[in-house]
């Protein structure tokens, strides 16, 4: 080893405790916005790296003043956790998204392998590919991802919501009539056929409808949406679908199928099934969602996860008297990895929770 590295070897454990004793008082890890934790001592090589990425995060972010915009924040702290973590990846398929070699090989949902022709036509009918011109220039965005769940029901949380630069909504949520829990703004809707809205006047205006393909029938769906043709049956749907969405072909984008994968395999740690949808490999739209934040995001927040398995009559969504014991095991999903890959980022500060239901 290196003179110099010896130094900083030496040096950077007691730079990292004497920061958090100055800091706090007393041996625990600043935490932005949250309560500390306690500081668990690691071996010597952690400790050297804590040192480096700690010093990044305090230098970067020590001094800015309350609710400014970290630029990079939940990539760094994503990073700490998942090292592999690397930011870029485009939130919807552009023109070149032949090239995107993670996803071509794979088949909906992981991919869009055997979807490109009907792809490339609608992505040359939509012909807009970002969040808008005012959103894709900010050099700072914060965005929240608004669940469904029952939880958000009096929590007056819809000012707060409304705050964020980027708001995104889930399937058929509705926002009028529970504007005080769940706010008014909606910069984006992620759905798919089974989950689209299914009355045109429920759409919010000036929102963009992104699509999500879990498979290559959703593609035949999204083509006659965008062109405004008439459906031409419902075969293969698990239930209906909707038959017109009153959006223009510029507001319409198809979610990078990247984001389902890496949100199933990478953080889940879901079955890969030889890349094929199987049981319990399917992420829920939520945590495919968060995943996508946290590539095209500086601050990522949530509201409306969780559901609490201990209250069978408390309401399972916020828009309707279905209660929480109508949950049945998934075929698709596996609830409880989900769950502890969500705690896993709330721990570690990576997304912040409003409604502390994660």
């Amino acid at each position: 080893m290196k003179p110099t590295h010896k130094l900083l070897f030496f040096l950077c454990p007691m730079l990292v405790l004497g920061f958090i004793y100055y800091s706090s008082g007393m041996l625990h890890l600043p935490v932005w916005g949250q309560k500390t934790r306690k500081c668990i001592l690691q071996p010597a090589a952690f400790t050297y790296n804590l040192c480096i990425h700690l010093s990044e995060l305090t230098y970067k972010y020590g001094n800015l003043s309350d609710g400014v915009c970290k630029p990079g924040y939940a990539a760094a702290k994503m990073t700490a956790i998942y090292p592999k973590f690397i930011k870029p990846a485009p939130m919807f398929l552009d023109r070149n998204f032949k090239r995107l070699a993670k996803v071509n090989s794979y088949l909906p949902p992981f991919g869009f392998k055997t979807q490109e022709r009907i792809i490339d036509s609608i992505l040359t009918t939509t012909k807009n590919y970002g969040l808008g011109e005012q959103l894709d220039s900010r050099s700072c965005k914060r965005c929240i991802i608004v669940g469904n769940g029952g939880i958000l029901s009096n929590k007056s949380l819809g000012s707060r919501i409304d705050e964020y630069d980027v708001v995104v909504r889930l399937n058929e949520a509705p926002v009028s009539g529970y504007g005080k829990d769940v706010g008014t703004k909606t910069t984006m809707r992620i759905t798919y056929p089974e989950g689209a809205i299914q009355k045109p006047d429920s759409y919010e205006k000036d929102s963009l409808f992104v699509f999500s393909a879990f498979k290559p029938l959703d593609f035949k769906w999204l083509r006659q949406m965008v062109f405004k043709e008439k459906l031409k049956g419902t075969e293969g749907f698990w239930k209906s679908v909707a038959h017109y969405v009153p959006r223009e072909p510029t507001e319409i984008r198809i979610l990078n199928p990247y984001f389902i994968q890496e949100a199933a395999f990478q953080f889940i740690g879901l079955p890969f099934n030889n890349g094929l949808m199987g049981k319990g490999n399917i992420p829920t739209l939520g945590t495919v969602a968060i995943t996508m934040a946290l590539h095209n995001c500086d601050e990522v927040a949530v509201a409306g996860f969780g559901y609490d398995m201990n209250t069978p009559h408390a309401p399972l969504h916020y828009y309707e008297t279905v209660k929480m014991s109508a949950i049945k095991e998934s075929w698709t999903h596996n609830i409880a990895k989900e769950k502890e890959f969500l705690r896993k980022l709330v721990r570690a500060n990576v997304i912040t929770d409003l409604t502390n239901g994660i």
